[in-house]
């Protein structure tokens, strides 16, 4: 089986054996905004075709390959949700060259009633939760939208998204802020830190970001600082505001690239909750997962 995670700027696909292994990986930067005219079907052979002459027939999507600006549009399924749902939701995707379908996302309300949803990260949730077992209460996925998962049994009862990563390449690229910074990564740790500490300050977050140009006017925040510090302040109010949902002494997996499960990692742990992070293949765990409750293996 080969299982694609197609999102908005990156196509990643693996070959999975019977067991999930991966038996090989490619990835590359044709997410879907990158697909010329709609053509999909013709992409999607250009970046697997070794594999399918190989003889693979069974491709499983997730992503957003499946939104309303991708290949075909997969209806949202309602929370609470897990593999076995996911499974019964595929969507039939049109493809001459093997049998293809796609994940649905999730739609769900937070707890004042407003509409979340979801894509790709259900099925990265699913291989996950597979390897973490049935204790787990509440995961996070950090990124561009990060999402706060509250999970039982093994499924997705509901979720918060929070804008974070977008809000910091905005407000670094487009406001003062940025005025202010050197260019370079996110990645000074005494910086980070003190962010996430200023977050878990009365004033708001509002209040804080102009903190962040005030510092450095007055000399108390080093040009090379400044990112990082940025990015702990904006980390530490999403944690801040998550962990009020989560049991103290809870357990709280963490999903993702290293570099930024790390960083969520710190700020958790900041805040008196407890990491731990899973790095590495969720997507393609979850989708092997899925794939094997319709027979695909």
């Amino acid at each position: 089986m080969i299982g694609i995670d197609w999102g908005t700027s990156r196509f990643r696909a693996f070959r999975l054996a019977a067991d999930g292994a991966i038996r090989d990986h490619k990835s590359s930067a044709r997410g879907i905004l990158a697909v010329p005219d709609g053509r999909f079907a013709d992409s999607l052979r250009e970046e697997i075709g070794p594999w399918l002459a190989a003889g693979e027939r069974h491709v499983l999507m997730c992503g957003m390959v499946g939104s309303r600006q991708g290949w075909v549009e997969a209806p949202y399924l309602p929370c609470p949700a897990g593999p076995e749902e996911l499974a019964a939701a595929l969507v039939d995707v049109p493809f001459d060259w093997a049998e293809v379908k796609l994940v649905p996302g999730l739609a769900g309300v937070d707890a004042d009633g407003v509409a979340e949803v979801m894509r790709g990260e259900e099925t990265q949730l699913a291989g996950a939760l597979a390897r973490l077992g049935s204790e787990v209460a509440a995961a996070c996925l950090p990124g561009t939208h990060s999402k706060w998962a509250r999970v039982a049994a093994g499924r997705i009862t509901g979720f918060a998204t929070h804008m974070t990563g977008e809000a910091f390449a905005a407000l670094r690229g487009h406001t003062i802020l940025g005025r202010t910074m050197q260019d370079g990564t996110a990645t000074v740790p005494a910086a980070f830190d003190r962010g996430v500490a200023r977050a878990a300050r009365p004033g708001g977050l509002l209040h804080h970001l102009f903190g962040v140009r005030a510092e450095a006017l007055a000399g108390q925040l080093a040009p090379g600082d400044g990112a990082s510090y940025l990015s702990g302040l904006l980390i530490g109010h999403e944690v801040k505001a998550a962990l009020a949902d989560v049991a103290a002494g809870s357990v709280v997996p963490v999903i993702g690239a290293p570099e930024l499960t790390a960083l969520y990692a710190r700020a958790i742990e900041a805040g008196g909750g407890i990491a731990e992070r899973i790095n590495g293949e969720a997507a393609a765990r979850g989708l092997s997962l899925i794939g094997g409750r319709i027979g695909w293996r």
